[in-house]
């Protein structure tokens, strides 16, 4: 039984998105014809493959048997297309990375843009999420390599330190703060704080610090967003703490202070990707980006 690549890869967006009119708008197709490919799979295999629930599309378990065979086959077929174009002395294909917004916004924009110059032929998907969230996206095979907050365990992944990131408290560029020195944990937590949401890696360090001096801080704010956050110290609404890398720009254009804590406080940034994942020529390139990204930031330490 022949089975075309077309429905199968309208089948794997809907259950991707849980939706009939997301995946048509992805692939650039109506929502009819979404359904009429579906129709006639579901007719030639002999069982539904998709079932609604409520505004929902799920698949059932055969759809499921399916799709984990498709995702095979897509995977085979995209490897074999790239070492085709290898052969014409082209890398070409797709790298899908995960990270969070604030490492894709203050470190990867230069690395990325001398990549893509580097590689016109590679698609490169970037994806944000939290840690926890880029590991399930890794596992799943959704995404080719992660770059994430530590610690991060899975025994499906591997992890490889990558860049280890001092945290510094930020405050309005008034002389106060700016003629400051280090800040201890008791003289911070005496002012209203700004800090990530509860729960993120980078709040969780930050509450271990503070709760290692003995001292209790309470958020004025939490935000998942660090220009948020910049903002509203800015504008004298409270102190933050944050990554060193992500104010060094308005901290030389003096709309902010930064102060280093103490005792100083860092988080490492790692590497991640699946132990059993083939290394296809773009995964390779962009691996190779990456390991000259880390050189210069350590370089410019």
């Amino acid at each position: 039984m022949d089975l075309a690549l077309g429905p199968l890869r309208t089948l794997e967006a809907i259950a991707r998105h849980g939706s009939f009119s997301r995946a048509a708008r992805e692939l650039n197709l109506t929502q009819p014809a979404v359904s009429m490919q579906i129709a006639q799979l579901e007719r030639r295999l002999g069982l539904p493959l998709l079932e609604r629930v409520g505004k929902r599309a799920f698949p059932t378990r055969a759809g499921e048997v399916l799709l984990a065979h498709a995702g095979r086959a897509f995977r085979e077929l995209q490897a074999g297309m790239e070492h085709v174009q290898q052969l014409r002395g082209v890398v070409a294909g797709r790298v899908r990375l995960g990270t969070s917004a604030s490492i894709s916004v203050y470190l990867l924009p230069r690395a990325l843009g001398r990549f893509r110059a580097r590689f016109p032929a590679i698609d490169l998907v970037v994806v944000t999420g939290t840690a926890s969230e880029v590991a399930r996206g890794l596992v799943a095979n959704d995404l080719d390599v992660g770059l994430v907050s530590l610690p991060l365990r899975d025994r499906e992944l591997a992890v490889t330190p990558f860049y280890r990131d001092e945290l510094v408290a930020i405050a309005p560029p008034v002389p106060r703060w700016r003629r400051h020195g280090a800040i201890a944990a008791a003289e911070l937590a005496e002012h209203p704080l700004i800090l990530f949401d509860r729960g993120s890696t980078v709040r969780r360090e930050i509450d271990a610090w503070f709760a290692h001096a003995g001292v209790t801080a309470r958020a004025a704010m939490e935000l998942g967003n660090t220009e948020a956050m910049k903002k509203f110290v800015e504008a004298g609404l409270g102190l933050s703490v944050t990554s060193e890398f992500s104010v060094k720009a308005d901290v030389a254009e003096r709309r902010l202070a930064a102060m280093r804590l103490s005792p100083s406080l860092t988080r490492q940034i790692g590497l991640v990707r699946r132990r059993d994942k083939p290394v296809a020529p773009p995964l390779a390139a962009f691996l190779d980006a990456l390991e000259d990204l880390r050189t210069a930031l350590t370089r410019q330490r």
